[in-house]
């Protein structure tokens, strides 16, 4: 179980990065930067996986391709969407505070799982993350409010909100499928599982993309480019990303996934909204404020206690097989 949590919060730290790719990439739409990720995901894998794909492919079953298709969706492509389409409509402050809630909700949906905690062991952890997240969301509050979404109408806010639930329902629903698929399903290596919907997430982005590509030529009459958009440095930093947050930040989280009960990796992907902070502070090159400094520190605190309960609990389950 220790291997699994150094390698879920290893997972969080390259996926961490994610968050500041908007920032260095200002000038290109959430939905490039979607396709521009995925397309080299895809491309990485494929080639990772050249000297051995064809005898891979032909060991999926049809639950394989329905399980690789559906997290490709619901993990990669279409939460990432909903989560930069949050953003933009909703703001930063609503759209975090819901996102905010995955640790909670993938530890509550994952309770009936074999290893799993029952609740009242944990509602002391998570009532510390709770706390921890309560004070992420009001320095947001405090700092930022307006400032993504100032001037959009209600509608245009509750479509955000809207996206933004559907995110978290997304990749809530991605982590116990996955982590109950990779426990069920020893015939593929947590490296094979990662790099075949990697390949399945590449090909959907690559099939959208060029979808809104040819929509975006037959409605544009002079087909002008936007100026200011370096292409080099945004297949660059796609390239970079794949690498880091997909294709390692996947393949560590699946060895998590395999050695740490649900309720665990729910609190470990808490990991990443550290990290995202932390890299968040560097590139604005400025100090914590104090609400971010006790969100950071329960955070912490939250995941280290319910480690804590999770290793109480190893050698009772060691004592009921001898």
């Amino acid at each position: 179980m220790w291997r699994g949590i150094v390698f879920g919060l290893l997972a969080g730290a390259f996926w961490g990065a994610v968050f500041i790719v908007p920032a260095l990439l200002p000038d290109f739409s959430p939905f490039e930067l979607m396709v521009g990720r995925y397309v080299c995901y895809g491309a990485l894998a494929a080639g990772l996986m050249l000297p051995r794909l064809l005898p891979l492919l032909r060991r999926l079953r049809r639950g394989d391709w329905l399980a690789m298709l559906r997290q490709a969706l619901a993990g990669n492509v279409v939460y990432y969407l909903l989560l930069a389409y949050g953003v933009k409509l909703a703001g930063v402050a609503a759209t975090s505070l819901i996102i905010g809630l995955l640790p909670l909700s993938v530890t509550i949906l994952g309770r009936k799982d074999h290893g799993a905690l029952p609740l009242h062991r944990l509602a002391w952890p998570l009532l510390v993350v709770a706390l921890g997240i309560a004070c992420i969301n009001l320095d947001v509050f405090s700092h930022d409010v307006g400032v993504a979404a100032g001037g959009a109408s209600l509608a245009h806010k509750l479509l955000g909100v809207l996206c933004a639930a559907c995110a978290l329902a997304c990749w809530t629903w991605y982590a116990l499928d996955n982590a109950r698929f990779l426990k069920r399903h020893a015939h593929f290596s947590s490296v094979e599982w990662s790099m075949l919907y990697g390949l399945a997430s590449g090909v959907i982005a690559l099939v959208a993309g060029a979808v809104a590509l040819a929509l975006q030529q037959a409605g544009e009459a002079g087909g002008q480019a936007v100026p200011g958009r370096d292409w080099p440095v945004f297949w660059l930093v796609c390239l970079l990303l794949a690498l880091g947050a997909s294709v390692i930040g996947n393949y560590l989280w699946n060895m998590a996934s395999r050695l740490v009960p649900v309720t665990l990796s729910g609190q470990l992907i808490l990991s990443e909204t550290l990290f995202a902070l932390l890299y968040g502070f560097v590139y604005a090159q400025r100090m914590p404020r104090p609400l971010e400094w006790a969100a950071m520190l329960l955070l912490a605190a939250g995941v280290l206690w319910s480690v804590q309960r999770h290793a109480q609990q190893e050698p009772e389950r060691g004592e009921g097989r001898t």
